[in-house]
């Protein structure tokens, strides 16, 4: 019985991997289609039949090349960094509620929350690991960032739980049988998406690989595969957040087909919003995580809390 058990543990476990891998090579492939047109050209389209291999070759090719290390890099973050934050990436996937019941996380938020904070200091140690002035004010300047939206992304999450009164990603489905969260809390899900692009480091809050300014940031002294690694790692990230917005604002019908059309809607708006939007200024960034959405956030939180005690008090 527990032999059997193990056995689907770890065929779930292979299949979720490939298909979060294939889903982030495609999401490139989107990518770059969706900004040729955009900017009135095409996108790839040599490769194959309409640029579909494009993903595969791309991936290919940076796995061949040669991987070159600066020499004054301490060597074994620098080399491990990559590798931690795909790991971290592809683990907080493993809150996502699954069909075989692969694992049902009564503390799904809560392992989420943990995960997400892990991922910045992978990008420290890789800016600091490479010993080069722009890649440790790229890393800096992320550290800074995530940790300013994570707090409005906590505060959102609150105003949720206290709904809820649950941390099983489940039970978000349940909430939202008859109504989707869109309409019940449309301001706070303009904030999450906000904050999820600026969690992702995305334009237009990609302050930490600031190509204009910082020389591509963090990862500037990557390569070949560690540099693959890197944004492997980053298109997972944009996906899961795509999934979260998906099930705590759309309906979260995990399984219906719809559920996964709704979470490329997601994404494609994250492309949408980089082929749209220029980069934020710096201060103008930490102005608008601690001068906005901070107030904001918490002010709804209070709402949501006290409308949540007057129905428990007066109609339960």
């Amino acid at each position: 019985m527990f032999s059997f058990d193990y056995y689907m543990f770890f065929i779930s476990l292979l299949f979720l991997v490939i298909c979060i891998l294939l889903g982030v090579g495609f999401l490139t492939l989107l990518e770059r289609k969706v900004l040729g047109y955009i900017q009135i050209r095409k996108g790839p389209n040599k490769v194959g039949i309409l640029g579909l291999p494009q993903p595969l070759g791309d991936g290919l090719k940076l796995f061949s090349k040669e991987q070159v290390f600066p020499l004054m890099s301490n060597f074994f973050i620098y080399y491990l960094s990559p590798i931690l934050n795909l790991f971290l990436a592809l683990l907080i996937w493993l809150c996502m509620p699954f069909l075989l019941g692969f694992l049902n996380f009564n503390f799904g938020v809560l392992f989420f929350l943990c995960c997400s904070s892990l991922s910045v200091y992978t990008i420290m140690l890789s800016g600091w690991s490479s010993n080069s002035i722009y890649s440790l004010l790229g890393g800096l300047r992320s550290v800074a960032q995530t940790i300013s939206y994570e707090i409005s992304l906590s505060l959102v999450l609150m105003s949720f739980l206290i709904f809820i009164l649950s941390l099983n990603l489940f039970d978000f489905s349940f909430f939202q049988h008859y109504m989707w969260g869109l309409m019940t809390f449309f301001p706070l899900a303009l904030i999450w998406f906000i904050s999820s692009l600026a969690e992702t480091n995305r334009t237009p809050f990609d302050f930490a690989e600031g190509e204009s300014e910082l020389v591509s940031g963090f990862n500037v002294e990557y390569s070949a595969g560690g540099f693959a690694l890197i944004f492997l790692a980053e298109y997972a990230n944009i996906l899961f957040m795509s999934m979260l917005f998906s099930l705590f604002f759309m309906g979260g019908d995990f399984f219906s087909w719809l559920f996964f059309f709704k979470l490329v809607f997601i994404s494609f708006c994250f492309i949408w919003v980089r082929g749209t939007l220029p980069r934020y200024r710096y201060d103008k960034l930490m102005y608008l995580a601690w001068q906005s959405f901070l107030p904001v956030a918490l002010n709804f939180f209070i709402f949501y809390f006290s409308l949540k005690l007057f129905l428990f008090t007066f109609f339960v």
